[in-house]
C-alpha cells in the first residue's frame, strides 16, 4: 500500500524524475520556437559571422598585425583585451538576426579571448614578501604634490619609484617623504625612496638627451636588490601619422640592454613605460622580464588614464624575485594610478 501510495502521488503530482525530461523540452522548445521551421537560419547573419570571425583573428594573430603603418600592430596590442568588448555586441546582433551560423562564429573570439585574458580574471595574489615595491607617475602637472607624496607613502612601500618629478616639485616631495623614507635619490625626472640603504646609484641612458631612467642597489633585510626606475617617451596617436612611438620604441631597447647587463640576480623595474606587457616593442624588456601583475595580480590592473583607467602602462617587473601580490593603489592628483607588488627575495647573491 505505502509502494502504491507513493507511485499514485508521483504520477498525480508531477514531481517525479520522468517529468523532468518532458519540461525541458518543452522550456527548449519554447526557446527554439521562432528558429524552429525556419530555413534561412543558415543563411542569415553573414555578415555578423564575418565579423567574429575576422575579430578572433585580429586577437589571434595580433603579433603579426604590421607596425610598419602608424604603428598599427602596437596600437592594436596596446588595447587588446578591450577588443573582448565586441564579443556581446555580436552575440547580441546573432540572436536579432536569428542567424545560427552568426552564433557559431561568435564562439571563435569568445574562445580566442579567453585563452588570452581568462588567467587575468582569477586572483593569484598570495599572503607574504621580503618587500614591497611602489611605482607612480605623479605628473609634471599635478596640483598636489605634498598630498600626492603622503598618499603613496602611506601604502607601506619599502622602496618608492616616482617619475615626471620637475625641478620645483622635487623639493615638496623630499620634504613630504623624509620622515617615512631615509634614503633617497634623483636623477633628472626620476627618483627613488627606500626605507634600505642605497648604492651604486647612477642614470640610464636612454638615448634622449636627457635623464629618464636610473638604476640603484636597495640593500634589504633579505638581500640586495638592482632597482631601475624608468620613465619612457610617450606616445600619441595622431590621425595622419597613427601610433608614433619611435623614441619610446628605440628608449625600451636601451633599457633593455642595461638590464641585461646588470650583475645582480634580483632585478625589479619600476616605471610608466608608456606601453603594455602586450606590445611588441617592448620586448627587449618584457622577454627578460615577469610582470607582477600578470603573475600575481588580481585583474587586469589598468593605469592610465586614472579617471577611467584602461590600460597599464605603468609597470612592476622582476628578474629573480618571486611575486607574490600586486595591485593598484587609490587615485591621487595625478593622471596615473600607482601600483604596487610585494615580491620575494630568492637569493642574495650577486
Amino acid at each position: 500500500m505505502a509502494q502504491q501510495a507513493y507511485m499514485t502521488e508521483t504520477d498525480n503530482g508531477g514531481s517525479g524524475p520522468e517529468h523532468r525530461g518532458p519540461r525541458l523540452r518543452r522550456l527548449l522548445d519554447r526557446l527554439a520556437g521562432p528558429w524552429r521551421g525556419d530555413p534561412r537560419i543558415w543563411r542569415r547573419g553573414l555578415l555578423v559571422a564575418t565579423c567574429a570571425v575576422l575579430l578572433a583573428l585580429v586577437m589571434l594573430l595580433h603579433s603579426h598585425i604590421p607596425n610598419t603603418i602608424g604603428n598599427l600592430g602596437s596600437l592594436t596590442e596596446t588595447f587588446l583585451p578591450w577588443l573582448g568588448l565586441f564579443v556581446p555586441v555580436l552575440l547580441a546582433l546573432a540572436l536579432f538576426r536569428r542567424s545560427a551560423t552568426a552564433l557559431i562564429a561568435v564562439v571563435l573570439p569568445s574562445v580566442v579571448w579567453l585563452n588570452l585574458f581568462g588567467g587575468q580574471l582569477s586572483d593569484k595574489t598570495a599572503p607574504g614578501g621580503d618587500l614591497t615595491v611602489v611605482t607612480h607617475n605623479v605628473n609634471a602637472e599635478n596640483p598636489d604634490p605634498a598630498g600626492t607624496a603622503r598618499d603613496v607613502a602611506a601604502s607601506g612601500a619599502d622602496v618608492l619609484a616616482l617619475e615626471e618629478l620637475t625641478p620645483a616639485a622635487v623639493p615638496t616631495y623630499e620634504k613630504a617623504l623624509a620622515s617615512t623614507y631615509r634614503y633617497h635619490s634623483v636623477q633628472g625626472t626620476v627618483g627613488v625612496w627606500s626605507k634600505y640603504p642605497l648604492t651604486g646609484v647612477r642614470d640610464v641612458d636612454l638615448d634622449m638627451g636627457w635623464t629618464r631612467a636610473m638604476r640603484a642597489t636597495v640593500t634589504a633585510p633579505a638581500g640586495q636588490v638592482a632597482v631601475y626606475v624608468a620613465h619612457l617617451p610617450s606616445v600619441r596617436v595622431k590621425m595622419e601619422a597613427g601610433f608614433t612611438a619611435r623614441q619610446r620604441d628605440r628608449s625600451a631597447d636601451y633599457l633593455g640592454e642595461a638590464i641585461a647587463r646588470e650583475p645582480l640576480k634580483n632585478i625589479v623595474l619600476l616605471g610608466d613605460l608608456n606601453g603594455t606587457m602586450n606590445d611588441r616593442a617592448l620586448n627587449a624588456v618584457t622577454s627578460q622580464m615577469r610582470s607582477t601583475q600578470g603573475a600575481a595580480g588580481n585583474g587586469f590592473g589598468f593605469s592610465w588614464p586614472a579617471s577611467f583607467p584602461m590600460a597599464r602602462i605603468d609597470q612592476i617587473m622582476v628578474r629573480g624575485l618571486k611575486p607574490e601580490s600586486s595591485w593598484t593603489l587609490p587615485q591621487t592628483g595625478s593622471d596615473h594610478l600607482p601600483v604596487a607588488a610585494r615580491v620575494s627575495v630568492t637569493t642574495n647573491g650577486s
